[in-house]
C-alpha cells in the first residue's frame, strides 16, 4: 500500500507562545479542538478523546516528542475501528508577531482497515476545518 500523508499549513496572527499553549494546554484545547482531560506534557504519556458527545471514533495517542514552542508529536490511533497507527506532528515557526504552523499526519494508509471514514480525503477536510476555522477562530478572537 502506498504511503499517505496529509500536510496542512496555516499562519496565525498570534505569537508562538499563544499558539503553543493552544496546542498543548488541556484547558485551551477543549475550546477549539476536543476535550482531552488526561493530556500531560511527557514523552511516552498517552491520552484519549472522542470526536463528539456521541462517543464515536475513540482516538488514542502517545506523545513521542516535545520541543517547547517548536514541536509537538504524537501517535494517532482509532483502536475501536482500526489496528493501524499514524503519526501527527505539529511544528511551530515564529515569524515576527505571527506563527506558522505545519501539521504533518503520516501513515494514513495504516487506517485503511477502518473503512471509508478513515480515507485521506476525510483527514484533509478535517484538518482544514480544525486548523483553518477552529484554531484560527480561537487564536484570533
Amino acid at each position: 500500500m502506498e504511503p499517505q500523508t496529509v500536510i496542512h499549513e496555516e499562519t496565525y496572527n498570534a505569537p508562538v507562545e499563544k499558539v503553543w499553549l493552544a496546542l498543548t494546554d488541556k484547558d485551551q484545547i477543549k475550546s477549539w479542538y476536543f476535550n482531552i482531560p488526561d493530556l500531560r506534557h511527557e514523552v511516552g504519556s498517552s491520552f484519549e478523546f472522542y470526536e463528539s458527545e456521541k462517543k464515536e471514533f475513540l482516538h488514542r495517542c502517545t506523545i513521542t516528542e516535545i520541543v517547547p514552542l517548536q514541536k509537538f508529536q504524537h501517535t494517532w490511533t482509532h483502536p475501536e475501528q482500526s489496528k493501524g497507527t499514524t503519526l501527527l506532528t505539529w511544528e511551530l515557526f515564529a515569524e515576527g508577531d505571527q506563527t506558522r504552523v505545519l501539521l504533518t499526519h503520516t501513515g494514513i494508509e495504516q487506517l485503511a482497515d477502518g473503512g471509508a471514514a478513515f480515507a485521506k480525503e476525510n483527514y484533509e477536510q478535517g484538518w482544514n476545518e480544525i486548523m483553518g476555522r477552529s484554531l484560527r477562530g480561537f487564536l484570533e478572537q
